[in-house]
């Protein structure tokens, strides 16, 4: 089978950073990147790189950012003509800070069927500020809250979990039924949702492992909360159901692939950070049937060293047998990944 029938069974989605992000948050997997509007007609020309080989694109104008330009209701549109047999999502994601200053955006919200957003909380306001990387944030995330739920779209409160914050985070909580949200929104049919939970390790996440909550401190009246806590382990635990483990641990796509495309065209897999042992290719710098063809059979640097160390190896080497951070054992297998890789790689 060759590239374009191979290519013709997936469906790809083709997520770009056309605009950018009005935040720098700290837990950011995909990593900070500046913010550099691209030229026009760069949306159409993405496209048409894959249209030859794909049947079904799903193409988003955003990677970091919904919404992050003014014309985003023209944007929307644009976003759905250029997919070819497939139409993208609106998922529980929005602007929070494009909610605070343009009146028009919830209705616009509501108009393409958003039933809920999530809100992203790092404790309470001098913590979150501080973590987003804006002053005010806290303070839009509160108005923006009361904005969706006036407007029948339920607000989704995410809190990431570390050592500094937990008591914080104990003190959201408690904000959070202050303000009667479970019951402001049951009023319009909806669920008001609480979570926690510490995202993966890497990005600029990976920069918060001296912070990384332990197991034990977690709190109590937390734990109700905490995203996958049955499966949570510790450090040291991980370690030790890793040791003398023989398997590889290798990213594979399924019947979907999605790619990440930075705003100078680097395209990356939706596996983890956007570093250069990761990158696929350049779109305007590589050969285009031999980028597609890196995408189709996966071959690029990360995921062939991968294949080349197994995961005892890279808990014997990268592994903490005395910490009890907490971690979901596929996350920290990517954590040990990417200290291998970096290693090889510099």
């Amino acid at each position: 089978m060759n590239i374009r029938e191979k290519a013709a069974e997936k469906d790809l989605v083709l997520t770009v950073d056309m605009y950018g992000c009005p935040n720098r948050c700290r837990h950011c997997w995909l990593g900070h990147m500046p913010n550099r509007k691209m030229e026009d007609g760069a949306d159409e020309w993405i496209v048409d790189c894959f249209r030859p080989y794909f049947k079904r694109i799903s193409f988003y104008s955003w990677l970091r950012e919904p919404d992050f330009c003014d014309d985003y209701r023209e944007r929307w549109q644009r976003d759905i003509a250029l997919s070819v047999q497939k139409v993208p999502e609106r998922y529980e994601l929005a602007s929070f800070w494009r909610i605070v200053r343009d009146p028009e955006y919830v209705p616009f919200l509501k108009e393409v069927g958003v039933k809920a957003v999530q809100l992203t909380f790092f404790g309470l306001e001098e913590t979150t500020d501080r973590f987003v990387g804006r002053t005010g944030a806290f303070r839009e995330l509160l108005q923006a809250t009361k904005l969706l739920a006036a407007n029948g779209i339920a607000p989704r409160w995410q809190a990431f979990l570390y050592e500094e914050n937990k008591e914080e985070i104990v003190e959201l909580l408690k904000l959070s039924e202050e303000l009667h949200l479970r019951e402001r929104c049951r009023g319009f049919g909806a669920e008001f949702r609480f979570f926690v939970h510490t995202g993966s390790c890497d990005g600029e996440n990976r920069k918060q492992y001296d912070i990384w909550i332990r197991k034990e401190n977690i709190p109590e009246a937390l734990i109700p909360f905490y995203s996958g806590y049955e499966s949570l382990l510790t450090e040291r635990e991980c370690c030790e159901r890793l040791r003398g483990d023989t398997m590889h641990w290798v990213h594979h796509n399924g019947k979907e692939i999605v790619l990440l495309i930075s705003n100078t065209c680097d395209v990356f897999f939706n596996f983890t950070h956007m570093t250069r042992e990761w990158k696929i290719g350049n779109l305007k710098t590589d050969d285009r049937e031999e980028l597609i063809r890196r995408v189709v059979e996966e071959d690029i640097p990360a995921l062939n060293l991968a294949g080349k160390v197994t995961l005892g190896e890279l808990a014997a080497r990268y592994g903490n047998p005395e910490s009890d951070r907490a971690f979901h054992l596929n996350d920290y297998k990517d954590y040990l990944l990417n200290r291998y890789l970096e290693d090889v790689c510099s």
